[in-house]
């Protein structure tokens, strides 16, 4: 095994019999071989690229710190929508908080303008309260 594949089964792993239902097993576990596979072809070629600059394990690292990044972003706006955009009223924050995998008082503060704006971009309509007036 390369350091590559190494790295693909590490972001990857295969799921125990059981985790889940029998009648898609094979086909989670091929999905996720494809992933592998998809994976290793990308570290390599990147290393190979530049040797130097793109160091497999650092790269796997980085990769995997923009998905976290992303998913906490989009987890800011999902929040941001329950709170400006549902009507007529919005969610409670300690529903939010509970979905989120933060305190109610973390949940009130995850999101800012910016999130709100991105909503409302995506949306194409203002938060609750300025769309009233």
């Amino acid at each position: 095994m390369s350091v590559f594949s190494d790295i693909a089964a590490i972001c990857h792993p295969m799921p125990s019999p059981g985790d889940v239902p029998d009648d898609t097993y094979s086909d989670v576990c091929e999905s996720i071989h494809s992933r592998r596979e998809e994976m290793i072809q990308n570290l390599e070629a990147a290393a190979y690229a530049d040797s130097e600059e793109n160091e497999p394990l650092l790269s796997a690292i980085g990769m995997a710190r923009y998905r976290k990044e992303q998913a906490e972003a989009e987890i800011r706006r999902l929040v941001a929508y329950g709170r400006e955009f549902t009507r007529p009223r919005p969610y409670v924050l300690a529903d939010l908080a509970g979905a989120a995998g933060l305190s109610i008082s973390g949940a009130r503060i995850t999101y800012g303008r910016m999130e709100v704006a991105a909503v409302e971009q995506a949306l194409g309509r203002p938060p609750r309260e300025r769309s009233a007036t």
